[in-house]
């Protein structure tokens, strides 16, 4: 059985963050009513702007906090926080369009509660999942490449045993362990690094792990990780 892990040089650099995980098992995300994701989509995006109250992009709080993060390790250039990205698409009036039930799901999360969300296929993984700094080695290909894109040295990553699965904590994932219709089993993860969001947090995790069970079946596991609490089981 594969365990998540977050290493002691993670928490070196965020002491108080927290990263909650949603297990999925036997889910069916091959499910294509879009119309129903179309909506999810479309009313978190009415709710993101809650988020853009200042004029000021970078300054508004849920994207400042990341900002701040990214610049405690090693970055590629231009690298921002999924949040951030899926935020300025609001901004600038650009609709979020439907990827596959999962992907819309925790779009929609992170939409609505102001966090980062991600995704990876549990099938897919070879041994232990870590969070952790990158020895700069690890292979890594791009969704959308097809040239090996390897982190930084000391840049944060998710990795497995056969290289990074996402690069610069939450900015970019691998195409080896991405989401797709056939995935049956996967590992959602949110993160926080704002203590004063606690409870949206708890709640985002319950509204997460809810709409899956609803729309795509199976069952959910969730469980918050913290440095009291640094790495858990993954069913296999």
């Amino acid at each position: 059985m594969s365990r998540f892990i977050i290493e002691d040089d993670f928490w070196s650099l965020f002491p108080h963050a927290k990263i909650g995980t949603v297990i999925c098992q036997g889910i069916d995300n091959s499910i294509r009513d879009v119309e129903i994701y179309e909506k999810l989509l479309q009313e978190a995006e009415k709710e993101a702007h809650k988020f853009l109250s200042l004029e000021d992009f970078s300054r508004n709080p849920v994207i400042f906090v990341w900002r701040e993060a990214f610049q405690k390790f090693k970055t590629k250039k231009g690298a921002r926080c999924s949040i951030e990205a899926l935020l300025k698409r609001v901004k600038n009036g650009n609709h979020i369009g439907t990827i596959n039930p999962l992907v819309d799901i925790y779009n929609s999360i992170s939409l609505r509660y102001g966090f980062p969300c991600g995704g990876e296929d549990i099938d897919t993984f070879a041994g232990d999942i870590r969070l952790t700094q990158a020895n700069g080695n690890e292979p890594f290909l791009p969704l959308g490449s097809e040239e090996n894109a390897s982190p930084y040295e000391g840049e944060i990553v998710y990795k497995d045993d056969d290289g990074a699965i996402c690069r610069c904590w939450n900015w970019r994932e691998a195409q080896r362990t991405m989401l797709t219709e056939h995935t049956k089993n996967a590992f959602l993860c949110m993160e926080l690094i704002d203590e004063t969001r606690n409870d949206e947090f708890e709640l985002a995790l319950k509204d997460l792990s809810a709409l899956v069970s609803r729309h795509l079946g199976g069952t959910v596991k969730v469980e918050v990780l913290d440095i009291h609490h640094r790495e858990m089981a993954i069913f296999g």
